[in-house]
């Protein structure tokens, strides 16, 4: 585990499984219909049980780049923010979607009151997008919401393998967050 100061946040890399995450809210790598999917999205479904299909389907679906919310229901998380992703297609629209599903997810976290929320690498998986170019997208968005709103106190980022907590490494190391000793 790694931990970085933010004003009076903390930001965490961790290696882990999001599921098993006991916070105000988990990240789910949503696509836009919020239907159950595969990975990431299959897990969180799985886990938190059939109540969260019904829930998303009651929402109706999500636009990239925006994020919704919902109970967490069997999980550990009493909420789970749906947040979509792009496709990695190289076009430079993907990276502003990106940061865009990255930044909703922490204002809705926010709007409803919920301090501690852990993100999955959103995009990398089936979405295609590299690693190396999501992952400062990522921390970045995040370092920068947490700066200008205090609500925030955990962003934690749950890694499932180690290739992509080194990318996650990296990326804070090149944006110059220091690790907390």
């Amino acid at each position: 585990m790694m931990q970085f100061k933010i004003g009076l946040a903390t930001l965490e890399l961790i290696r882990g499984n999001i599921v098993e995450q006991d916070v105000d809210a988990i990240v789910n790598a949503a696509n836009e219909t919020l239907a159950p999917g595969g990975g990431v999205s299959g897990a969180i479904h799985r886990a938190a049980g059939p109540e969260l299909a019904e829930a998303c389907a009651r929402i109706g679906g999500c636009p990239t780049g925006e994020a919704r919310i919902t109970a967490g229901y069997h999980l550990k998380a009493r909420h789970v923010i749906h947040a979509v992703g792009p496709r990695y297609s190289g076009n430079p629209r993907d990276a502003e979607l990106l940061a865009s599903a990255y930044r909703s997810s922490l204002l809705l976290a926010e709007q409803h009151g919920l301090q501690h929320i852990a993100f999955p690498s959103i995009s990398t998986g089936i979405y295609g997008y590299p690693l190396d170019e999501a992952a400062p997208i990522a921390l970045a968005t995040c370092r920068d919401v947490v700066q200008s709103h205090s609500e925030i106190r955990l962003v934690r980022f749950v890694l499932f393998d180690e290739e992509t907590f080194q990318a996650y490494v990296r990326a804070a190391q090149n944006l110059g967050l220091i690790p907390v000793d």
